[in-house]
């Protein structure tokens, strides 16, 4: 006798509708997360507290998320998808510097559109708490790896043998590291000064690594 399965079959409504339910209970969860990451911290918020904040139980949450740890990087790696989309429809004619840098913008752009400051902040949650630092290491590097690979899908290139999209993907994320390092320290936690720092130094690029450094004026 052949095995039934112990759920009905579903029509094809009837499991988009289920996997449109999940993803906005995993939406729910993501952003309850951050929102109390920001609020009280990362180590002073529990899987119970996020499960609660968007009105489900702890063990709801597990079926989504394994641990807080992978609430935020979920976040980090869902806002980079943005500015991945927004490089590959990049003119194909720009060259490849000024189209990241042009993404960035659209992208920053879209974040504020959209509403989702407190998702496109997430990686201060990593580099802002110790337990995190592993993650934050296995992240850049994967990072990394990933925008040389969108770099080299928009300039025919292979960053296996090709050493370039690698050495612009690592420029450019050292870049965004240092302006948020500076947007850390500054005190801010504004994005929109982020974005600006991110702006700022994104500009000196062309001039720090190819161009001749004249003396910084010194003020009277």
């Amino acid at each position: 006798m052949a095995a039934t399965s112990a759920e009905p079959c579903q029509t094809p409504a009837e499991a988009g509708l289920r996997e449109r339910k999940k993803a906005r209970m995993r939406e729910s969860l993501l952003d309850a997360g951050l929102r109390l990451f920001h609020e009280r911290g990362y180590q002073g918020t529990t899987t119970e507290e996020i499960a609660a904040c968007a009105g489900v139980s702890q063990r709801t949450f597990f079926r989504y998320f394994a641990s807080k740890e992978d609430v935020v990087l979920e976040a980090v790696e869902g806002v980079d998808e943005y500015l991945y989309a927004a490089l590959r429809s990049r003119p194909a004619d720009e060259p490849p510097f000024t189209a990241l840098r042009n993404a960035m913008h659209e992208h920053w752009g879209y974040l504020d559109r959209e509403s989702l400051h407190i998702q496109g902040s997430a990686m201060g949650v990593i580099t802002g708490n110790p337990e995190l630092i592993d993650l934050n290491a296995r992240y850049c590097l994967s990072r990394q790896l990933r925008l040389a690979g969108v770099i080299g899908e928009r300039t025919g290139t292979d960053p296996d043998t090709d050493p370039r999209p690698g050495v612009l993907a690592a420029v450019f994320l050292s870049v965004i590291t240092s302006a948020h390092q500076a947007w850390c320290g500054s005190g801010s936690r504004d994005t929109d000064d982020l974005a600006e720092a991110i702006r700022d130094r994104l500009a000196l690029v062309p001039e720090v690594v190819c161009g001749a450094w004249e003396p910084a004026a010194t003020a009277p």
